[in-house]
């Protein structure tokens, strides 16, 4: 319980992102500097620039941090002797929020930078900007081999720290000997029964310090000048064929009929650079130019972070680069509002995150109540806020069985909730206590929650899990979408309105993945939206081993449309869940 507790309070800075989303803010302002991009250059050009009081705002397509959220442990950050990944990021979040910068979840569709104005256009609004600076990052790059796209997602995957304790008590073979590909071996050695690193080089490309302590680890095997050619098997993965480079030899590791193996691979990341290609100049294989204040060919826009050519690609030089990007958007932005003859400094609210309202009477106010066995003061505070967006009322209804812990921890969890706002009823029934209800919730597993609308109707929204980690920014989200607005466009609305009745959509998430908030918050939206014609569940797949082995389940977030075999694995926007849906 300490464990899920603790979760819970690393996720209350997180989970501001992705409620506090563009659909509920006026989009109208313009904003001194828009960051694209909150991984760690973007999150230390925010402190920069809050601290040099800059209108600014971060925009993230998913949750913050970037490449390093994904990371077990770092090591090599100066004066973090030892830390992991997310819990740097955290850190870096809290500082950014310090200085008043707000960050938000959109995913950008399109830009024009080469006004005075820039302008971002999302699926929730249009942003304006005097400057911007360009810290989108870089995306895992594929490994090549046949099989890699067939097996990704139950037996192919690329982050250790979301699907590593899927391949628990298994091989696993690690592709690419960098920085990643070392200190993400070590890692997955806490699930696996052994670990094999295959480099195509004669050695590793990264520090000695770093590939010493890997080649020391007594779980871990070093196959240098060695290509994996091809991955086989059927449902999941059983033959993987190696070739040695200097003797053009193959090798097979075979499974046997009823074994599997993993295979992660990390051969570095290509620049997510592709929305600026007709905007900013870039040199032939997509990394933004700029100089070494960071300014592009383009006034008033910057690129920070792995996006750039440059020699090392580590938290460290990201942040140096978000820094001075800062300083000259800064620059930038003062010589413009001088030549415009407009004020520096702006007093708008809107730039910071909402503070919670002060009672004279603490004591009354469920939301600054701080021993909850669930929610610490602070996260309340933050659920307070946010829940003072809802317009109509709503239920969430648990059927506890007594036997099951998780369905008890749900039960409390979901208590402290409810005080929370007026409009949030609860209804606790005990199993087989309405046997009607049960059987029109469609009650498959425990513990589970479900959400009724204004007038009793079940809304379509489920969770089969404890909604802990990241997964409590999509239970908000659920709520604000059900009892608040959702404000979807018209082609969205009227594919929805022509999904077939009985449409399920389940989710197969762990509390760590980053990526799994945004699919289960587009399909409970689908749901809600569909008037009764839609069902989707969030399942926290590590309570339900039988779920994982059905549909093969080795990565997260996993899609499974109706009755279909086989999950769509991996992060998805609001339309390609949506465009699954429909293809049943």
């Amino acid at each position: 319980m300490n464990e899920w507790n603790n979760d819970n309070e690393k996720a209350a800075a997180g989970m501001a992102a992705a409620i506090f989303k563009g659909e509920y803010y006026n989009m109208n302002p313009i904003y001194d500097l828009i960051i694209i991009g909150a991984g760690s250059a973007g999150l230390a050009a925010g402190v920069y620039a809050g601290r040099a009081k800059l209108k600014t705002l971060i925009l993230e397509k998913s949750n913050p941090g970037g490449q390093v959220g994904n990371t077990a442990e770092v090591v090599n950050y100066p004066g973090i002797r030892r830390t992991s990944g997310p819990e740097l990021v955290e850190e870096m979040k809290n500082h950014v929020r310090d200085f008043g910068v707000k960050i938000e979840t959109a995913e950008i569709e399109r830009v024009e930078l080469s006004g005075e104005i820039k302008k971002l256009y999302s699926t929730s609004g249009t942003y304006q900007s005097r400057a911007v600076i360009i810290a989108t990052g870089a995306s895992p790059r594929h490994g090549g081999f046949k099989g890699e796209e067939l097996y990704s997602g139950h037996g192919v995957a690329y982050c250790a720290t979301c699907d590593g304790e899927f391949f628990s008590g298994l091989d696993i073979f690690v592709i690419g000997g960098g920085y990643a590909a070392a200190e993400e071996a070590i890692y997955l050695t806490r699930f696996a029964k052994s670990v094999t690193i295959v480099i195509r080089g004669k050695d590793f490309s990264c520090a000695r310090t770093v590939a010493e302590k890997a080649i020391a680890h007594p779980k871990i095997t070093v196959k240098y000048n060695t290509l994996l050619e091809k991955v086989e098997g059927d449902s999941l993965p059983r033959r993987a064929y190696f070739q040695d480079k200097l003797t053009g030899e193959t090798s097979v590791y075979d499974a046997g009929e009823n074994g599997t193996f993993g295979v992660f691979v990390f051969v570095g990341y290509d620049p997510a650079t592709e929305l600026f290609r007709e905007q900013v100049d870039m040199d032939e294989d997509g990394y933004i130019l700029t100089d070494d204040a960071m300014h592009t060919n383009v006034p008033g826009v910057f690129a920070a972070g792995d996006l750039r050519p440059k020699l090392l690609r580590q938290i460290v030089t990201a942040v140096a680069d978000g820094a001075v990007a800062a300083t000259s958007a800064e620059k930038y932005i003062t010589s413009e509002k001088e030549r415009l003859g407009l004020p520096m400094f702006e007093e708008d609210a809107a730039t910071a995150e909402p503070e919670p309202e002060q009672k004279e009477d603490k004591a009354e106010n469920p939301a600054s109540v701080s021993d909850g066995t669930y929610l610490g003061g602070e996260l309340k505070e933050q659920l307070a806020q946010v829940f003072q967006r809802l317009k109509k009322e709503m239920t969430i209804v648990t059927v506890v069985d007594p036997s099951n812990q998780k369905s008890l921890e749900l039960e409390g969890f979901l208590r402290e909730i409810e005080p929370l706002s007026d409009l949030i009823h609860l209804r606790v029934l005990q199993k087989g206590e309405d046997p009607e209800l049960e059987q029109s919730l469609g009650i498959e597993r425990y513990p589970l929650a479900a959400f009724l609308d204004e007038n009793g109707r079940f809304s379509g929204v489920k969770f089969s899990g404890v909604p802990g980690g990241h997964e409590i920014n999509s239970f908000v989200l659920g709520i604000l979408h059900l009892a608040a607005e959702d404000k979807l466009t018209e082609e969205q609305l009227e594919k929805i309105r022509q999904l077939p009745p009985n449409t399920t959509l389940k989710i197969g998430v762990t509390l760590a993945c980053p990526y799994c908030p945004d699919v289960v918050a587009a399909a409970h939206s689908i749901a809600i939206v569909s008037g009764g014609n839609v069902t989707a569940e969030m399942m926290d797949v590590a309570l339900f081993p039988d779920i994982r082995e059905k549909y093969h389940i080795m990565s997260v977030p996993a899609l499974i449309v109706n009755s279909n075999e086989q999950a769509t694995f991996g992060a998805q926007s609001f339309d390609q869940v949506l465009q699954k849906a429909m293809e049943g």
